[in-house]
C-alpha cells in the first residue's frame, strides 16, 4: 500500500519506482497478440484517465512507465493508472 496526500493506492508488488522519477511495469504474454490486445485495454484506459502511459511492446511482453510530465515525477495520477493497469489483468 502507497499513500499519496490523504489517499492509499495498492499497487502490485512488480511496480518499481525508479530513481523516484517514475514507476515501472512489466506484463509477460504467451505471444504477440495477446500483448498487443494488453496494450490496447491499457491504451483506451489512458485515454479514460487522460494521463498517458509509455509502451514497450514485445513478443510475450509489455513494459509500462508511468510519471506527470507536467512536474518531471510522480503524481496522485500516476498512482490511479499504476492501479487501474493492474486491475486489467
Amino acid at each position: 500500500m502507497i499513500t499519496f496526500g490523504a489517499d492509499c493506492v495498492a499497487l502490485h508488488d512488480d511496480w518499481k519506482l525508479i530513481d523516484n522519477h517514475h514507476y515501472e511495469r512489466e506484463w509477460k504474454f504467451s505471444d504477440f497478440a495477446t500483448a498487443l490486445e494488453f496494450v490496447n485495454k491499457a491504451g483506451a484506459l489512458c485515454e479514460e484517465q487522460n494521463h498517458h502511459a509509455e509502451f514497450i511492446l514485445g513478443w510475450g511482453s509489455v513494459v509500462v512507465r508511468t510519471w506527470s510530465h507536467d512536474i518531471d515525477g510522480i503524481s496522485e495520477r500516476d498512482l490511479i493508472l499504476c492501479e487501474s493497469l493492474d486491475k486489467l489483468e
